[in-house]
């Protein structure tokens, strides 16, 4: 008997077929509908980092030099301060930060900042730039005379090794960039290890019949939804007011530590799902061989749970490495231009510097705040890839 006649004979199976069809072009059109915002995201944000502007300088940057300012030495760009600046100004700058210390990076932002002075009158989006080009030369004509049209990525190595500003113009992300990896490093060093060791507890040595054990088990699962400003409350009263003496306040550590416990849940739960999906007997043949619990969660459970507890890790990674509220309440600054240093430095990080650009009213500030983006989309990117490597060669040992 074909599947024809079975079909024709079972209207109940002609039905479950229909269904089964209307859900996966259900799911098709889900996953399109997905991709395609995705697409347009992406895409507006790279339209809002580059594109055409016009600019004016206060000096032309070509009567500085014979050669153009990004080809010159640390010498050439120190000598160009030392004439050209207020010997006031230069006392100034050498106190803080003396001009023989600076890479060339700096001394080249240096210049830009206390000398040509770029100003940027108007900036246009990559789609303007590409097919209204004559549109824009009359502006600048009619509007800005003597001004200068450039095309400018604000994606660039300056902007990425530079220090805030509160000039777009010359403005960086170090300080910011800086501050979310100090974070999200201690973040995976304090909440991975007590994460999967309370997701070992809970699976493989606590009772499932005792009433303590679920009651935590309930918790956990509940503070997984807990809102992230209400980790940014506690966080507030454990680390920077309590533990004050040893964090030393409004600091890195505290940070790191308030977004530990954000992503604790999550990394927990992780966890135990995947120590879960070990089959039981894995764990029977390592009793049978004479091993003991520990030696069988060490070389057998762990390593076999290993790549789903990654992906769990990732996920918490994503998510704290995009959070702003907690550490607004933690004392993350808007604006700070000194590198974290150590655990006890004062920081920013990447969301709260975007957040600040984007609420500013001048359109540059959203052309860098755009240009942020992507870096932090490509930073994350990149953390992700790192775990899934990781992730990718422990599922080969298995």
């Amino acid at each position: 008997m074909t599947d024809n006649d079975l079909m024709q004979r079972s209207p109940h199976l002609i039905r479950r077929h229909r269904n089964g069809k209307i859900g996966r072009a259900i799911f098709f059109l889900s996953t399109t509908i997905g991709l395609v915002a995705l697409i347009v995201l992406i895409l507006s944000i790279i339209n809002q980092s580059m594109g055409l502007v016009i600019v004016r300088y206060t000096v032309e940057p070509a009567t500085l030099s014979d050669k153009p300012l990004e080809d010159l030495e640390s010498t050439e760009l120190s000598a160009i301060l030392t004439q050209r600046l207020k010997p006031s100004r230069l006392r100034t700058i050498e106190r803080d930060t003396p001009l023989a210390t600076l890479s060339r990076t700096q001394l080249y932002n240096l210049v830009m900042e206390e000398i040509v002075v770029p100003k940027v009158q108007k900036s246009f989006h990559l789609d303007e730039s590409l097919f209204q080009r004559a549109k824009i030369e009359q502006i600048a004509s009619e509007e800005y005379p003597g001004a200068h049209i450039t095309f400018r990525s604000w994606i660039n190595w300056n902007f990425i090794v530079g220090s805030l500003s509160k000039s777009p113009e010359i403005a960086g992300i170090r300080t910011a960039l800086m501050g979310s990896l100090w974070i999200i490093l201690i973040t995976i060093v304090v909440a991975f290890p007590i994460g999967v060791g309370a997701a070992i507890y809970l699976e493989e040595y606590a009772s499932s019949s005792s009433r303590i054990n679920r009651i935590i088990q309930t918790n956990i699962d509940n503070l997984a939804g807990v809102p992230s400003i209400v980790y940014g409350i506690l966080g507030l009263a454990i680390f920077v007011r309590s533990l004050g003496d040893l964090t030393q306040g409004r600091t890195v550590i505290s940070a790191g530590l308030t977004m530990a416990l954000l992503i604790l849940p999550i990394l927990i739960i992780n966890a135990q799902e995947a120590i879960r999906a070990v089959p039981n007997s894995l764990r029977q043949a390592s009793y049978g061989l004479g091993a003991t619990q520990w030696q069988t969660i060490w070389h057998h459970v762990l390593p076999y749970a290993l790549p789903g507890i990654l992906t769990g890790t990732i996920l918490s990674i994503s998510r704290a490495f995009g959070e702003t509220a907690p550490l607004i309440l933690v004392g993350a600054s808007s604006f700070i231009n000194k590198d974290p240093s150590s655990l006890f430095s004062r920081f920013t990080v990447l969301p709260i510097q975007i957040y600040n650009w984007t609420s500013r009213p001048q359109d540059t500030f959203r052309n860098i705040a755009a240009a942020a983006i992507i870096i932090l989309i490509l930073t994350l990117l990149t953390l992700n890839a790192v775990a899934i490597l990781l992730r990718n060669r422990f599922s080969k040992r298995v």
